[in-house]
């Protein structure tokens, strides 16, 4: 068994650096069925596919699972993006279920602080399994909180406070919004190849793939614009065919 930054890259390798955010609103009905079709579909494509809350409070334990197991047949590492952010106990519950439902990976808030951070990272390793924290989110409003000045030992925006703990704890990747390259930029020049870089925000958020890559993301997670297309399996062929020129 590998680690998961392992695991994902061995996938990236043959199949690019997409990971499609198979977030459907609450509209949408027989999650689990369109999950699995769009995993039959576009796994050639994909090396991941990220499961948001609103999409996993619907199922059951049991249907998770089978997605996982189905996502894990086409070699697909599965994320959990739960923001999970809470204290030690409640985190470590946490990613036991989580990790019995098949994930291979989740995305914390690191707001917990860099104890809890830590520890968390340290749990999920024990079991090769990957920590992804938040870094700044790519919505236009993020700015009011991402890019906050605090001061802790010194004075600095929260982003870079953000990006700091997620090198002191040694966590496997960072968010960082692709609609804001120039973070993306400063975040790979400090971190280098210590954690890789996931940008949401490709396409109906204002994104660019070129851009973002060519900045230093490593990984781009897209929703939407493969979801809402009429023709999704050429949409993310494209972005694949993209991803493979970084």
């Amino acid at each position: 068994m590998t680690i998961f930054k392992t695991r994902l890259s061995q996938i990236s390798k043959s199949n690019g650096k997409v990971i499609l955010a198979n977030d459907y609103d609450s509209s949408v009905k027989n999650l689990q069925a369109k999950t699995i079709k769009n995993i039959q579909d576009l796994h050639p494509f994909l090396c991941g596919i990220k499961l948001n809350f609103h999409l996993l409070l619907p199922l059951s334990g049991k249907e998770i699972l089978k997605i996982n197991t189905f996502a894990h047949k086409f070699g697909l590492q599965t994320i959990a993006d739960i923001k999970l952010n809470d204290i030690g106990n409640t985190n470590n519950v946490t990613i036991e279920n989580l990790w019995r439902l098949g994930f291979d990976a989740v995305i914390a808030n690191p707001i917990m602080g860099l104890d809890s951070l830590k520890n968390l990272v340290k749990s999920a390793h024990k079991k090769e399994k990957g920590v992804i924290t938040l870094c700044h989110m790519s919505a236009p409003e993020a700015r009011l909180s991402y890019d906050m000045e605090v001061k802790l030992q010194k004075k600095q925006k929260l982003y870079e406070l953000f990006l700091d703990w997620a090198l002191t704890a040694k966590v496997d990747g960072i968010v960082v919004g692709a609609t804001f390259p120039k973070i993306i930029e400063y975040c790979n020049k400090k971190a280098g190849k210590k954690l890789n870089i996931f940008s949401p925000g490709v396409g109906t958020q204002g994104g660019n793939a070129k851009n973002v890559l060519t900045s230093g993301t490593d990984y781009l997670i897209v929703g939407r614009s493969i979801l809402n297309s009429k023709k999704p399996i050429n949409i993310a062929k494209e972005l694949q065919l993209q991803s493979f020129s970084k």
